[in-house]
């Protein structure tokens, strides 16, 4: 219920960075600075945004003593988490009422919005974060956040008053449509518990329900079948034909969701060697023979990136799929190394690219394994239809329309 597109700060190059302390310092310049309006910001490199009020936005500031506190994570792009200096003075729609929730324990669903069409390998505009958002976490934007707890306190609907679960963990509830729990527990044969994940044999949680979701939107099969509706559409979510088949999607969305928050023990399984300075600087970012080269001396842009002249160093062990693979629109092992060019990279930087890579890798074997799941339960879209001529079947759920309007397809 409670969802919104990611923030928008119209002043990226101010008040996010990859370090606390440059953030420090300029939002300190800001706030302390004697100069006037336009004479501030034109020395401070902020670009003065029509219905942005600079003399409100320095008062704001000003009250504040402790700005280390307005330092967050933000989710900027697929994988590459950055810091923001999140406070109203400086960052045009803060969008509060939802990201405040991400501000606490929590997990989010990101995905594009109706009408956002995306790169040639069709819908991919799907990820999750335990952050706030920016706008553009995907490539043409319109990256639409969903909060799967609500905590009290934050904006409106924080209190949850019509809620009917109890409370959880830090006073938080699940942000979902009772409604759909209902349906979808009938399908499970499961209850609901209103926090973390249930044991599967007789309860499933919140973070099951998102598991459930993660794991039908990353089914290749869905992707292919719903393509025409993806584009014109938010994706839509079926209930399970039978409880074995949600509990099997469960766990793979569930382990989908550990890789793409940084948190699965699979990502100490690297399957590449870096190979070069200790602190390289990237250069041009390019591939080929299953290398990423930090320094590739000519690549081609139109056949994504490929080093037609090799560099001297770089990661060796990325094959050809993980390299093409994209998320919300961006090519993801080459957008993060682009977007840090004439960066020195340090040993932490190296470390988590070559974890990336691994999730990358994971997440393609990841969604074949879902597909395979479907297939044996009858695939795209029988998995998904309740049989009532089976006598073992629990009683049928009264099904919400066709997941979408569409002709009988082979």
């Amino acid at each position: 219920p409670e969802n919104g597109v990611g923030m928008t700060t119209a002043r990226d190059r101010f008040v996010i960075d990859y370090d606390r302390d440059p953030l420090l310092e300029r939002a300190r310049a800001f706030r302390d600075g004697t100069d006037s309006d336009e004479e501030l910001c034109r020395r401070l490199g902020i670009p003065l945004k029509k219905g942005w009020n600079v003399t409100n936005a320095r008062r704001m500031i000003r009250a504040e003593d402790d700005l280390a506190t307005h330092v967050k994570p933000v989710l900027y792009r697929p994988f590459d988490q950055r810091l923001i200096f999140y406070h109203d003075s400086l960052v045009w729609r803060t969008v509060m009422k939802v990201m405040g929730h991400m501000l606490r324990e929590n997990v989010g669903l990101c995905v594009g919005r109706a009408g956002q069409v995306i790169g040639p390998d069709g819908w991919d505009i799907v990820t999750a974060c335990s952050s706030p958002t920016d706008f553009n976490l995907f490539r043409r934007g319109g990256n639409c956040l969903f909060p799967l707890y609500l905590h009290p306190g934050v904006g409106t609907s924080g209190v949850l008053p019509f809620s009917p679960w109890s409370v959880g963990r830090h006073g938080r509830r699940p942000n979902l449509d009772p409604s759909f729990v209902d349906r979808l527990a009938e399908a499970a044969a499961l209850r609901f518990v209103s926090d973390g994940s249930g044991d599967l044999r007789a309860t499933f949680g919140p973070e099951d329900v998102l598991a459930y979701i993660y794991a039908v939107f990353h089914s290749p099969g869905y992707r292919a079948r719903y393509e025409a509706h993806l584009k014109l559409d938010f994706p839509r979510v079926p209930l399970p034909g039978s409880p074995e088949l949600f509990l099997q999607l469960v766990i793979g969305g569930h382990h989908l969701l550990g890789l793409h928050l940084m948190e699965s023990p699979d990502l100490d399984d690297l399957i590449t060697d870096y190979a070069g300075p200790r602190n390289p600087t990237v250069g041009r970012v390019g591939w080929s023979n299953g290398t990423v080269w930090l320094d590739a001396a000519k690549t081609n842009a139109r056949q994504r990136h490929r080093a037609t002249v090799p560099g001297q160093y770089g990661f060796h062990g990325v094959t050809e799929e993980v390299w093409d693979f994209q998320i919300g629109g961006y090519q993801v092992c080459h957008k993060w190394l682009k977007d840090r060019k004439g960066r020195a990279l340090s040993q932490a930087d190296i470390a988590h690219y070559q974890r990336l890579v691994a999730a990358v890798s994971e997440t393609i074997t990841g969604m074949a394994e879902i597909d395979g799941v479907i297939e044996s339960f009858g695939g795209w879209p029988r998995a998904f239809e309740r049989d009532s001529a089976d006598p073992e079947a629990p009683a049928k759920v009264a099904e919400p329309p066709a997941l979408y309007a569409e002709e009988e397809q082979p």
